[in-house]
């Protein structure tokens, strides 16, 4: 039975990793010396800007994440209880979204400045100094405002799955528990979530497009559409690829001979202590500060543009397409959870070192735009019909129609591929603080690998299951170029119905699918 289910994870791990191979088969091509010349003249700067945007987000998402958890966790003042949960809400709006929403607020015509004007007297931009938005710190901000809740969900459910008496015995020692025992603790956690956020970085289009910052994956777009070449493009996603499969790779090393595991008996999660007014008012500014920049406002600005709209009818159609985005994304989030947990448990207790590094690797789909992992899809899915062709003409005589191709099951397919990494981490992260004394007790009392993980792992994976699925459902529900290139015909999400009314400059129309997404 444990070779069978090696062999079924090694499976999956495989048709993850066959569209990203697809990439590796096509980057392999003929770029017509387009690439050399690209070393030489912009892609200095697209990597530059990338690494600039990666380290800013990283730092700012971590702060804004790992504090947050911290204060949710161990203090106790006034709208904890909301926060928790309100913490998590600016993962349901896209990165380019916010973009769009404060580039209209804080332009020199948008509501902001032209109170300023009104207020002051001021005539013109020469009067007075406004920060632009459209910059690298205001794309470091945006896309932080947005990316947090992943570390923010990982790091919280670490900090509650650490024994209490590790902190009750750093507090007689003296010894300061946020650094000495929560963080190391966490560590798993915080790096899986903040790899997630690194990748999402790496593959955003929509936020840098709008902004005009010109990084990696802007490039790819540019060379693929721009200049029409595929196998350049698909070279520098490779690019993107290396860097974060380096990053993972150094990070993995350095905590290869350290344990994480929590084998303390006694209640989870640390003491909560009760603050004193003014603390309570510094703990509740702190958490809520993203909260306000990543969901509030931003919720609030695409009201003013419904209010602001007469046209009702607009809306109608939303009633098909609510349905559509809630199907595709639940059914995704079940099936990749399913997987991912599969593929994480037999990695973690039964595959050898080259099967372990084959499993990671499976979870590194996230860093690959989705407009060139939908190319490594369809590339792969028709080597599939072609198979499935081959084998239906000897089994039957009717004529093969297509059975993956045009379907439901491409989207599910490409969402495996990217979105592997988001439910893989956080089961990795919770693997990493169980006690692997427990799996071996309870086969030492009889039961089978099988039994022992329902009855062991599983009751202690559920909240990183839980936590992995919904960052999963948030992700497929906002996920814009895969469903817009692989979609069936006549299929629309919330995600695409924003972004091409968002992209013609149609804000007040794109306010409607936008709520529906902050709403479901």
């Amino acid at each position: 039975p444990d070779l069978l289910l090696q062999i079924l994870a090694l499976f999956f791990v495989l048709f993850t990793l066959a569209s990203i191979f697809n990439i590796i088969f096509v980057s392999l091509g003929d770029n017509k010396n387009l690439l050399s010349h690209l070393i030489e003249t912009v892609l200095p700067r697209y990597f530059l800007n990338t690494i600039i945007l990666m380290v800013g987000v990283g730092l700012v998402a971590t702060i804004f994440g790992v504090s947050s958890g911290w204060i949710i966790s161990r203090y106790d003042f006034w709208g904890r209880k909301t926060l928790s949960w309100m913490l998590v809400l600016p993962a349901a709006i896209p990165a380019y979204l916010i973009a769009f929403t404060y580039t209209d607020f804080l332009e020199y015509a948008g509501p902001v400045q032209t109170y300023l004007r009104s207020t002051f007297g001021w005539n013109g931009p020469r009067d007075y100094w406004f920060p632009d938005i459209r910059t690298h710190f205001g794309a470091i901000l945006m896309m932080a405002c947005v990316l947090y809740p992943y570390i923010y969900i990982f790091v919280r459910t670490a900090f509650q799955r650490i024994s209490r008496t590790l902190f009750e015995a750093a507090e007689l020692t003296g010894k300061p528990l946020f650094s000495s025992v929560a963080i190391p603790l966490a560590r798993p956690a915080i790096i899986a979530s903040l790899s997630l956020v690194l990748m999402e970085v790496i593959s955003d289009f929509g936020t840098v497009d709008y902004f005009g910052i010109e990084t990696l994956t802007l490039g790819i777009f540019n060379v693929w559409l721009g200049m029409n070449n595929i196998v350049a493009a698909a070279q520098i996603s490779l690019i993107a690829f290396i860097l974060i499969l380096l990053l993972l790779t150094i990070e993995r090393y350095a905590r290869s001979n350290r344990l994480f595991s929590n084998k303390s008996p006694g209640f989870k999660g640390m003491p909560k202590i009760k603050l004193t007014p003014k603390k309570q008012i510094v703990c509740f500014l702190i958490c809520g500060f993203p909260v306000l920049i990543g969901f509030i406002l931003p919720v609030i600005i695409l009201i003013s543009f419904v209010l602001q709209s007469n046209n009702l009818n607009s809306v109608y159609f939303l009633n098909k397409t609510f349905f559509n985005t809630l199907i595709i994304s639940l059914i995704s989030a079940i099936i990749i959870t399913i997987i991912s947990t599969f593929v994480s448990i037999i990695s973690f207790y039964r595959l050898n070192k080259p099967g372990k590094f084959l499993a990671s690797l499976s979870a590194s789909g996230y860093a690959f735009p989705g407009t060139i992992l939908a190319i490594g899809v369809l590339h792969f899915l028709a080597q599939l019909e072609v198979m499935f062709q081959s084998v239906w003409l000897i089994l039957f005589t009717q004529p093969y129609e297509a059975i993956v191709s045009g379907s439901f099951f491409v989207l599910i397919i490409a969402y495996l591929t990217r979105f592997n990494a988001v439910g893989f981490g956080s089961v990795m992260a919770g693997l990493e603080q169980i006690p692997r004394d427990l799996m071996s007790a309870s086969q030492t009392l009889g039961k089978h690998f099988s039994s022992s993980v329902g009855a062991v792992l599983l009751p202690n994976l559920w909240p990183a299951i839980l936590a992995g699925g919904l960052l999963l459902f948030v992700d497929i529900m906002k996920e814009l170029p895969l469903t817009l290139l692989l979609r069936p015909l006549d299929f629309e999400t919330f995600a695409t119905i924003t972004y091409q009314l968002a992209k013609s400059e149609m804000l007040e129309q794109a306010a409607y699918p936008a709520l529906c997404i902050v709403v479901s």
